[in-house]
């Protein structure tokens, strides 16, 4: 792919015809590579086999504590240890995030799947990794003194995600390791309960900090829960920070690094706060560059430039994320909006991109891709009801 954008064409052409110039030859090859992917997905639907890779690529990064990434505030010489030592539940998968959103993949194909032959390894390493003394020494560390901010929210949306899961599903080992989780997930709510309130204005970026993608997971989890009170505050926050918004710059992304859309994740959160009555003309205001054709021009998937880079290798996963986002905001307005139809059509472009990228090639992109890939393929946050 940098081959091909190599050359002279930055001297035959003006600088922005050459950005628009790789934009279309990377979307061009990519799309010819994504459409054989999406023909066998469609004569193979997503089953158990399909599902098996992504296992895999989850599987072989939980319990591989290196090379790892940490995020970590040192009190004294004491703090000094591996990461099996400090965060003995969630040390793999390269930093703390990744593996707690790998174990949830565990924990989602395992529900959506129970008969598969991935069960008995999925299950096994769930056991090694959730057992109560790993998640007594996680819940320390949370509370340890430095580190208020630690994986906010980012990571701690996640861990909720996969508590959501377990008490959701019917079965002996999720019901005890939902208990087994219980004070890491105290901790988890009190965190976030004290901080979301104080801060002032949202965090508008494309990467971990983003503030309204993880509150749709936080409210997804805390409706689950029937955790009004949690709930009431993040829906509160979520119109204090956006219901006045309005024309977003769509135009501005992505920035070189993002995995997450400002923008999208912006509608993607209040279409769960606001009322069908609201969310249709708040999303016209909010982004009036969706057109009411059929057309998916108006959002064209992106391309990583090096997948091997671990920021670079962000935009495959944008692709995932904002396939999903568009899903969801698909799902929140009524069906004679003329603009599902555009959003479909971006949303199935950027699925197709999305999912061809999760190859597990390099593994800057291999121990984190496949849960993004999973939240999408298995409609993870989209109403039940919305479906049919």
């Amino acid at each position: 792919m940098r081959d091909a954008f190599s050359g002279d064409t930055s001297r035959r052409i003006g600088v922005s015809g050459t950005v628009a110039a790789m934009k279309r030859l990377g979307w061009a090859i990519l799309s010819l590579f994504a459409g054989n992917v999406l023909a066998a997905q469609q004569n193979n639907p997503f089953d158990a086999k399909s599902a098996d890779r992504f296992v895999n690529l989850a599987l072989a990064c939980v319990h591989k504590e290196y090379p790892n990434k940490l995020s970590h505030s040192l009190n004294s010489d004491a703090d000094v240890a591996p990461p099996r030592k400090l965060t003995p539940a969630f040390y793999g998968c390269f930093d703390w995030h990744s593996s707690v959103h790998g174990h949830w993949l565990l924990v989602r194909l395992i529900r959506t799947f129970p008969n598969a032959n991935f069960v008995p390894a999925a299950r096994w390493a769930l056991r090694q990794s959730l057992a109560p003394e790993n998640i007594a020494q996680e819940a320390a560390y949370l509370r340890a003194g430095g580190r208020a901010s630690f994986e906010r929210p980012y990571g701690l949306a996640w861990l909720l995600q996969i508590v959501a899961e377990l008490k959701e599903w019917d079965d002996p080992q999720a019901r005890e390791m939902a208990a087994n989780l219980q004070p890491l997930e105290q901790a988890v709510i009190e965190r976030l309960g004290n901080w979301l309130p104080k801060l002032p204005t949202p965090v508008r970026i494309g990467e971990h900090n983003q503030t309204a993608f993880a509150m749709g997971l936080m409210l997804d989890y805390a409706r689950d829960m029937h955790d009004e009170k949690f709930g009431g505050l993040i829906a509160s926050k979520a119109r204090q920070f956006y219901l006045n918004d309005k024309v977003c710059p769509l135009a501005y992304e992505p920035s070189g690094e993002d995995f997450l859309s400002p923008c999208l994740g912006e509608a993607a959160l209040m279409r769960r706060v606001l009322s069908g009555r609201e969310f249709t003309p708040w999303l016209r205001a909010f982004l009036p560059q969706i057109s009411g054709s059929t057309r998916s021009n108006w959002l064209v998937p992106v391309v990583s430039p090096d997948p091997s880079d671990p920021k670079l290798a962000h935009l495959d996963g944008l692709n995932l994320s904002r396939a999903w986002m568009l899903e969801g905001i698909a799902s929140a307005l009524p069906k004679n909006d003329n603009r599902l139809g555009s959003i479909r059509a971006a949303a199935e472009a950027h699925k197709r991109a999305g999912l061809a990228a999760v190859t597990g090639e390099h593994y800057e992109g291999g121990h984190w891709l496949g849960s993004f890939a999973v939240y999408l393929v298995t409609q993870r946050g989209i109403p039940q009801k919305a479906l049919h």
